[in-house]
């Protein structure tokens, strides 16, 4: 927790000092300590994203970037910011934001965290941005650009990976410089994505921060516009937002094409990135793709396909069975979901309707354009892949409009202190939630309350694998653990073995001698296949 609060107390006047270079260029979207931040992390994605294209994102850029920020930081004298808050707002700052420190320095246990975050981070803190990476383990080719920020500042500034508790405080500070009170009634659900770089909370923080400008009149359309292409570059199934700031933009604030170029860009340096590492430019629909000889084998995305069908049923069925549901089965079946999930699926399309009757009864533009750019992108989820963490946006956004002139202060410290207890109660012990709601299985993850986490964040630790040669790739896995985590690179997870098998291909290094030069897919010959059957044995044994 002590370190944690070193790291933001070292990271957030590196932003402001970063955020400062881009008010000078650009301009700001919002002044105050909280609209430097905002502006400092879009830069620095940015670019880093371009230098993770070319080298990775190690000490040697993490460092004059950091200097960087502090010397532009003490330069304008932007700690002066600080002294705008009166005595009770930095009273309240303060217990906030030792509260999320607390929450955010639990052991992670979203499995995403070890499947996909971290071994993302890895990679690109070592090699940077690999090509066709999607071909050695299928997850990778997302890198988000959330995880690509992650990275740049995993080297020193935040090595236990809680850049998302920073974001929190930096949220607290936005709603309470605003005088926005509303946000503090978000945290405390928040709380849950601390542990990890999850790219939810960024998307979740950025795209109400947005709205909310939206809402109060905000008319700068360029980064409000770059702002919501930006929070679509950190996961794609947020579309909502770009479609509704643009709708905003042209419908409302009468805005000519060229406010919408700095956005642009951003999305083509999106797509660029993706199909580097994927072969596409949005991850992981196989479409629109250029001729390149690094894309995914197709029966792999046929795979990969197959399986978000299934997620999408919690894995209660196989594909073959869902194949033959009836349009009433597909409805039934997803609404009748065992568990949880039944009653978050029911809730999301419960707040679809009221969020449209409300939109059809207030008549105004604003909330209609919301309306439609929610309901555009809830069609596209339930079309692919209808799983809830895809669409957990909408329920913050529908209550964020419904309830956007109710919550004053106190009713917003109010629940803030209600919600925070019971969050702080679940991660503390985990075993209420456990037994209260067995179906939420990511609850049997949670590590629990440890003395040392007050001064050093929760972390795990495995390091136990296995290494095998098939063709010219040499390749580590997890040893009896599905996940590569904290195994050495180049690791590949168990399951994307046995895919890669089934297809009758397996993944080769485009240069034997560098991993970082990127990776294809070969058909396996005679002899490779013996290769991969005996890798198969071992991992299948190893397991038992």
């Amino acid at each position: 927790m002590i370190l944690i609060l070193l790291s933001s107390v070292f990271i957030i006047p590196v932003l402001m000092g970063w955020g400062k270079i881009m008010e000078t260029v650009s301009g700001s979207l919002f002044g105050g300590i909280s609209g430097k931040i905002f502006s400092g992390i879009l830069l620095i994605s940015l670019l880093w994203t371009t230098i993770a294209f070319f080298a990775p994102l190690n000490m040697y850029i993490e460092a004059p970037t950091v200097l960087m920020g502090l010397f532009c930081f003490f330069k304008y004298k932007l700690y002066q910011d600080l002294y705008r808050f009166s005595k009770k707002d930095c009273l309240l700052i303060s217990i906030v934001s030792f509260i999320i420190l607390f929450a955010g320095s639990f052991h992670p246990y979203i499995l995403d965290h070890f499947g996909y975050y971290v071994p993302t981070i890895k990679w690109l803190t070592e090699y940077g941005m690999v090509k066709g990476i999607s071909n050695l383990d299928f997850t990778l080719g997302q890198m988000s650009l959330w995880h690509i920020f992650q990275s740049g500042l995993s080297n020193f500034s935040d090595p236990f990976l809680r850049i998302n508790t920073v974001l929190l405080i930096f949220y607290t500070l936005y709603s309470i410089e605003k005088k926005h009170w509303i946000h503090l009634c978000f945290l405390p659900i928040l709380f849950l994505f601390s542990q990890s770089p999850s790219p939810d909370l960024p998307v979740i923080i950025f795209s109400l921060i947005i709205l909310n400008e939206a809402i109060a009149g905000n008319k700068n359309t360029s980064l409000l516009f770059a702002f919501s292409v930006f929070v679509f570059a950190i996961k794609p199934t947020m579309m909502w937002l770009p479609v509704f700031i643009f709708l905003y933009s042209i419908c409302i604030l009468r805005s000519n094409f060229r406010k919408l170029l700095f956005g642009i860009s951003v999305l083509i340096i999106f797509f660029v990135k993706n199909i580097w590492t994927f072969g596409y430019p949005v991850f992981p629909v196989a479409i629109a793709g250029p001729d390149i000889f690094w894309k995914p084998n197709p029966e792999v995305l046929k795979i990969s396909s197959q399986y978000a069908i299934m997620k999408t049923y919690d894995m209660q069925y196989t594909y073959e069975e869902i194949q033959r549901f009836s349009t009433f089965d597909y409805i039934k079946n997803w609404f009748t979901l065992p568990g949880i999930k039944s009653k978050i699926n029911i809730l999301f399309i419960a707040s679809l309707i009221l969020f449209s009757v409300f939109a059809w009864i207030k008549k105004r533009k604003l909330i209609t354009f919301i309306c439609i750019s929610l309901l555009i992108k809830s069609i596209l989820v339930l079309m692919f892949s209808a799983q809830y963490r895809f669409f957990i946006d909408v329920f913050f956004v529908v209550f964020f409009v419904l309830f956007y002139k109710y919550f004053d202060k106190k009713k917003s410290i109010a629940v803030f202190s209600g919600l925070g207890l019971i969050i702080i109660s679940i991660l503390s012990f985990p075993g209420i939630i456990q037994t209260y709601i067995p179906s939420f299985r990511v609850g049997g993850f949670m590590g629990g309350l440890k003395k040392e986490q007050l001064y050093r964040p929760s972390t795990y630790e495995y390091r136990k694998f296995k290494s095998f040669n098939i063709g010219n790739l040499k390749f580590n896995v997890s040893e009896n653990y599905p996940y590569n985590f904290d195994t050495p690179l180049p690791a590949i997870s168990a399951g994307y073995i046995f895919d890669d098998m089934d297809a009758g291909i397996f993944p080769q290094l485009i240069d034997k001698n560098d991993p970082g030069k990127g990776f294809i897919w070969q058909k396996m010959a005679s002899e490779h296949k013996k290769e991969g059957e005996k890798v198969i044995h071992i991992i299948k044994n190893t397991d038992k």
